[in-house]
């Protein structure tokens, strides 16, 4: 067993913060673990296993899988669905197009605009690593039950999504 630490929690509440009264402890509970837990999948990059760990970064990943799944989309519509800047996106997108993972390609209504869209080998690399990424899932959470594994993905996607959307109320413009 690893050794305890500040990152490491020894109760579910995370072990590792001073007894607090009720809620209070829960929620400083809660944001150290997600502290560790960001710095740990930044250590890690939640690369997977085998030669493809480590080799993708955030990024790439999330742009990838989000063109894997909705299909070709311009750049203004990949950087709304991801809650970040147009320039942002097209700076990231930059060295997956250099790279043959993305290509550029005319928009089937309107051939002035241009779409994005994963290549053939993005397709083959994105699933490279989807799988790598799935294994290393497999062995860390390897003594969880199903209802466990399930149980932490609705809880970490009902998380996700509510700093998305507390993040888009943030930046929606004030009515006036």
């Amino acid at each position: 067993m690893p050794p305890q630490d500040m990152t490491t929690a020894a109760s579910p509440s995370g072990g590792a913060t001073p007894e607090k009264p009720g809620h209070d402890h829960l929620l400083d509970a809660l944001q150290h673990q997600v502290a560790v837990f960001a710095r740990r999948a930044e250590q890690t990059r939640l690369g997977g296993v085998g030669q493809v760990r480590n080799s993708m970064d955030r990024a790439a990943y999330l742009l990838l899988n989000r063109l894997d799944r909705e299909g070709p989309m311009g750049v203004k519509a990949l950087a709304a669905g991801m809650g970040i800047d147009s320039s942002t996106v097209t700076r990231q997108v930059a060295p997956l197009v250099d790279t043959g993972l993305v290509k550029r390609t005319s928009h089937p209504e309107d051939g002035r605009a241009v779409v994005l869209q994963l290549s053939p080998r993005g397709q083959a690399r994105l699933d490279e690593v989807r799988s790598s990424r799935r294994e290393l899932m497999s062995q860390v959470t390897d003594e969880w039950s199903e209802d466990e594994r399930d149980t932490f993905c609705t809880l970490l996607t009902r998380f996700n999504a509510a700093l998305a959307a507390r993040q888009a109320a943030h930046q929606a413009p004030a009515a006036g």
